[in-house]
């Protein structure tokens, strides 16, 4: 069986791969950045977004973001396919609630994190490191989203597969003249 895809539906795919803007650090993402775009919450992913993926705490600076967020009243919520002694660890110093084994892009994760934040999904953003589970299963809920450069050069096993497909959609957006972090 020969399957074509036409324009539309690879531009439909790139909608849902796609992120809103593409930054360099989470520190980019400001209460007031956040508040202009009329957002009251953030669902953000762990491993390589806020911090490397074999590092057990978080550094001082993200701890610092964590609390400018919810000083400025930024309801956040971590949302991490990982395990959960691993995102256990990281959220609760922080006071900050999680979801772990999210199982992202599926929609079950968003949903239980918008219900915990108590928000609906246009007062919500994803800051997430991967195109195929952050980015994609948020565009499918219509949250606002944020690609982040990872945090590490290195993944765990199970990333470096979605880092190929995401290397092959990067190559192509530069083809297509459409810039990402990569050349900012």
């Amino acid at each position: 069986m020969k399957i074509i895809l036409n324009f539309e539906g690879v531009r439909a795919l790139y909608n849902f791969l796609l992120p809103r803007e593409f930054v360099t650090t989470v520190f980019e993402i400001t209460p007031e950045k956040l508040a202009a775009l009329g957002i009251k919450g953030v669902i953000t992913d762990l491993d390589n977004t806020l911090i490397e993926w074999d590092r057990p705490d978080a550094t001082e600076e993200i701890a610092t973001w964590m609390k400018l967020m919810q000083d400025a009243g930024i309801r956040v919520i971590i949302a991490s396919n990982n395990n959960q002694e691993r995102v256990k660890k990281f959220a609760e110093p922080l006071g900050i609630p999680f979801i772990a084994r999210a199982r992202k892009p599926l929609g079950a994760a968003y949903y239980a994190a918008m219900k915990e934040i108590r928000l609906k999904s246009n007062e919500v953003a994803m800051v997430g490191d991967q195109l195929l589970t952050d980015i994609m299963g948020a565009n499918r809920l219509k949250l606002y989203t944020f690609l982040v450069r990872p945090v590490a050069e290195s993944d765990g096993f199970v990333t470096l597969f979605n880092r190929f497909i995401e290397r092959r959609v990067f190559n192509s957006l530069k083809r297509k003249g459409i810039k990402t972090w990569e050349e900012q």
